[in-house]
């Protein structure tokens, strides 16, 4: 029986593989703060500590020994000088959540694959997890440290939706206001339903093969942002009144939501899931968003308290829509 450490494991991507370890046999612990809203799933072992505080870990494992590591929350050099000085020797792999958004961006040729550069000079984000990587290779070829790194694209649960400012855009969805849509609405997006996730990520736990290498894991649907747009209404039961503004007119106005469009949403993303599939065998994503975006729009009207609007943004959607119509011919 594989013995795994999560550390995190009730976030949107980790909790739907804490359930499908479960499932599957694992001996599961999970590393947190108890904090999530998310419930521990039945069975895990849960370790208590803050992985930003060493001596509470140290503390918590103990003498344990792992087959594998996962850590979830990792986003910094720093993070991973941590987990190196933790880990090394106490598991037989470590697995590094990066992203696929530190892929080359704007992609200079698609489908994307594992080979493809790590270059995204518009998002600081990307760029730190693009620095992890690089420590944790540099330990590998070095020390022989028994990485792996897995690189997400947008990966959803029941509680996300899929773009920016959530449920405060269905809300004007539904109040027929405007909605912005970056760009002409048509770059392709995959979105990859967490459970599908779970399916390949497991699968990678204590896989010799997965040693040294890196995956990405999506879907392998494509959609036009138009069309996630008119999903998420058809499954809030309206229908969507859509303005496109460009990408970069939107970030003068709000230059966080302009950091994820600049560096990563904008740009179309086509993935080629061949190399995790030649690992994991039979991987399949089965749940196409037109499915997912129901269980979506089910969780946010099970309880109206989850129906939370930033008047803020919305007031600056307002704004952002008024300033490029003014502007047009």
């Amino acid at each position: 029986m594989l013995k795994v450490l999560f550390i995190g494991g009730t976030g949107i991507i980790s909790s739907a593989c804490s359930e499908l370890a479960l499932e599957r046999g694992l001996d599961l612990y999970l590393l947190n703060r108890g904090q999530s809203f998310r419930p521990t799933p039945a069975g895990a072992k849960v370790l208590h500590g803050d992985i930003r505080s060493p001596d509470s870990v140290r503390a918590a494992l103990g003498d344990l020994q792992f087959d594998a590591v996962v850590n979830w929350i990792a986003f910094t050099p720093e993070h991973i000088e941590t987990d190196l000085a933790l880990f090394n020797g106490r598991t037989r792999q470590y697995i590094f959540i990066s992203s696929a958004s530190a892929y080359q961006t704007p992609p200079v040729q698609l489908p994307i694959t594992e080979s493809t550069p790590l270059h995204n000079p518009h998002w600081a984000y990307s760029r730190a997890k693009i620095a992890c990587e690089e420590r944790l290779m540099q330990a590998y070829r070095d020390d022989g440290f028994p990485m792996t790194v897995v690189r997400p694209s947008h990966t959803y649960d029941k509680t996300l939706l899929p773009m920016d400012g959530g449920y405060t855009v269905v809300d004007r969805m539904r109040q027929g206001k405007k909605v912005i849509v970056h760009g002409d609405g048509t770059s392709l997006w995959t979105l990859t339903h967490h459970r599908d996730f779970a399916k390949a990520f497991v699968g990678l736990l204590g896989n010799n093969h997965a040693l040294g290498e890196t995956f990405h894991i999506t879907s392998d649907e494509l959609l036009t942002w138009n069309q996630i747009f008119e999903l998420v209404a058809q499954a809030a039961g309206v229908e969507a009144n859509l303005i496109h503004i460009p990408s970069d007119f939107i970030a003068r106005f709000e230059p966080d939501w302009g950091a994820g469009l600049l560096g990563d949403k904008m740009h179309s993303m086509i993935f080629d899931n061949s190399k995790i599939k030649r690992a994991v065998p039979g991987f399949v994503a089965a749940i196409p968003f037109s499915l997912g975006v129901r269980e979506i729009m089910a969780w946010y009207d099970a309880d109206p308290s989850r129906q939370k609007v930033n008047a803020d943004l919305d007031h600056r959607m307002d704004e952002i829509i008024a300033a490029y119509e003014a502007a047009l011919p």
